[in-house]
């Protein structure tokens, strides 16, 4: 496979596997964030019912997403950047003279 079909390819697999898990947990954090702020919420997370687990679970799981989300992009700048090219010299052409 040609370099580019690779990069490609790893850019594709890094987006479904860390990019749409990332979106989902920057949605559901913003979510649980949200809800801490509504008065008389039925919050229940993991047991509590503290709107300020809801709130550090949201924030966590927003920074997580975050995290995730921003993978793909460095991955898909890395593998699809173009390299610098050294430019060559044509050996046909004849030397100039010195002047």
């Amino acid at each position: 496979m040609d370099k580019r079909t690779t990069g490609i390819v790893v850019t594709l697999v890094t987006v479904f596997l860390c990019g749409c898990p990332g979106l989902v947990g920057l949605c559901m954090g913003a979510m649980f964030a949200l809800v801490s702020f509504i008065p008389n919420a039925d919050i229940n997370i993991f047991g509590k019912n503290d709107p300020q687990a809801a709130l550090t679970l949201g924030v966590v799981s927003m920074l997580i997403g975050v995290v995730f989300v921003v993978i793909p992009i460095i991955v898909a700048f890395i593998m699809l950047r173009k390299k610098k090219t050294t430019p060559t010299a044509n050996i046909s052409e004849p030397i100039p003279p010195a002047s």
